[in-house]
């Protein structure tokens, strides 16, 4: 029989948000697969855990993956962590799952912290939808052109930042999305001096951009608008549309109340399919 990686998540900062399920897990296993080993050896000292780590990170991870496959292949399970949270989210471990499952070795999750998660809670931006972004590019105009490219997403935004790139980051968001957009910024989440403010990018920007920030820090940036047509050529097209065809109809409106075509003429698809009242 093979063994089983177990995909454990651990604490962001505060070491008692260790699941018990993931202490047993991690003190039953073979070996963990740490994305540094130092780091990790802290939380396994904390709970007692004697169980040995190999490092698995960006570097690394591909050379590492015959090795663990084979350890998994003879019956062996492994663990894989992060510095902090789930793995896999903007963290080593992706090449290592994959390999494991064309394998045929079974994955399973020990769910626990994530920051993404962590922030989205406790930011007072709607999140039941959102885009996770991970890092934006370090590059000042490869940056910028990235947060163009999102500016009308509907959805709310999730980025990592690095501290030494958040005021820059924070500038540029507001210059793409524009100032009075809604954000938080949450920094050293569960750790003794977490922070967590609420804002507009414009005030952020102005905020952070002026002072300097240590630990790891997230950043949650409400939604576009979605566009909506004008209330005026909707009362306008439904009257229209009982007297004449659909795209004369939509060409009318357009003329009469300047609204905008393309969702008037959605719209007007949408009632025309509508079954006539008996």
């Amino acid at each position: 029989m093979t063994g089983a990686l177990y995909v454990v998540a651990t604490p962001l900062g505060n070491l008692a948000d260790l699941s018990p399920r993931a202490v047993e897990v991690l003190g039953s296993v073979a070996v963990i697969a740490a994305e540094d080993t130092r780091h990790s050896h802290i939380l396994c000292q904390h709970w007692g855990i004697h169980t040995p780590l190999v490092s698995l990170h960006d570097y690394n991870e591909r050379a590492r993956l015959r090795p663990l496959i084979e350890r998994l292949e003879a019956g062996e399970s492994v663990a894989v962590v992060s510095d902090a949270g789930t793995p896999l989210i903007s963290d080593p471990g992706y090449l290592f799952v994959r390999a494991a499952r064309q394998s045929g070795i079974p994955v399973y999750a020990v769910a626990g912290p994530s920051a993404v998660i962590a922030a989205l809670s406790v930011a007072g931006i709607p999140c039941d939808r959102f885009a996770f972004e991970g890092f934006p590019p370090p590059q000042a105009a490869a940056r910028q052109a990235f947060f163009l490219s999102l500016a009308h997403e509907p959805r709310t935004l999730v980025f990592y930042e690095s501290p030494h790139r958040l005021g820059a980051s924070l500038v540029d968001l507001s210059q793409a999305l524009g100032g009075d957009r809604e954000a938080a910024l949450m920094r050293e989440l569960t750790k003794r001096y977490e922070e967590s403010v609420l804002g507009t990018l414009a005030s952020l920007a102005d905020d952070f951009s002026v002072r300097s920030v240590k630990g790891e820090c997230v950043l949650v940036v409400r939604g576009a608008l979605e566009p909506r047509h004008d209330e005026d050529g909707e009362r306008v097209l439904r009257i229209l549309l009982d007297a004449l065809p659909l795209r004369q109809a939509v060409d009318l409106t357009v003329a009469i109340t300047d609204a905008p075509r393309k969702p008037l003429y959605t719209l007007a698809l949408s009632l025309k399919d509508r079954p006539e009242k008996s």
